[in-house]
């Protein structure tokens, strides 16, 4: 695909003002929010299986959730979870500006392998994991605990910064991406692919 392409597959679906806001407010406490390509690959991941229950490990400023509360059901609640208290408080303003009402979210500050065991079995639509790589292989386990059969796991940087693909790339974080793709591959458990939107979504049906 020519650079041109991936551009206009990135612009495909434009951001309004409250996601440039997010994202310009991502951009200013140093996080890397997902791409508009991205973004729009989860709201339609939501939309198409009608999510009213998801999971979102690592809330940011709000930029992904956004996405993901567009895509879901008018009564569906977004469960998102982060360390950052201070980045969780700009994601509940933004929330709010999206047109979202409080009970629309459920935002857990802690780190998400404390917190996903409280959250229930088999009752989630969608889990979408953009958190620290080394803690990816953990969550994607726990999204499968999580997910009703049927659902939907997404995991966010999927492609290691485009080395994913590179036998000579062996730096730690591009071989735990590569474990974890491979692992969801190779599992029974799930039906996979690999999208090469933004930094690369994995998605995978829970069989």
């Amino acid at each position: 695909m020519t650079p041109q392409a991936l551009q206009f597959t990135e612009t495909y679906v434009a951001e309004d003002l409250v996601l440039r806001t997010a994202r310009s407010l991502a951009d200013e406490v140093g996080l890397a929010a997902v791409t508009p390509g991205a973004g729009a690959a989860l709201r339609l991941l939501a939309a198409a299986g009608s999510a009213r229950a998801v999971v979102e490990i690592g809330t940011g400023t709000g930029v992904s959730g956004v996405w993901l509360l567009r895509g879901m059901r008018a009564d569906g609640v977004l469960t998102t979870i982060d360390v950052e208290s201070e980045h969780q408080r700009i994601a509940r303003r933004i929330f709010l500006e999206a047109g979202f009402p409080a009970g629309r979210t459920r935002i857990i500050t802690g780190r998400a392998l404390d917190v996903l065991p409280r959250l229930a079995d088999g009752v989630y639509d969608m889990v979408f994991v953009d958190a620290d790589t080394a803690e990816n292989s953990a969550c994607v386990d726990a999204a499968h605990r999580l997910l009703r059969t049927g659902g939907v796991l997404a995991v966010h940087g999927a492609l290691a910064g485009g080395r994913i693909g590179d036998p000579a790339a062996r730096d730690r974080e591009t071989v735990t991406v590569r474990e974890v793709v491979k692992g969801v591959r190779e599992s029974e458990e799930w039906t996979p692919a690999l999208l090469p939107t933004g930094e690369g979504l994995l998605v995978a049906v829970k069989k």
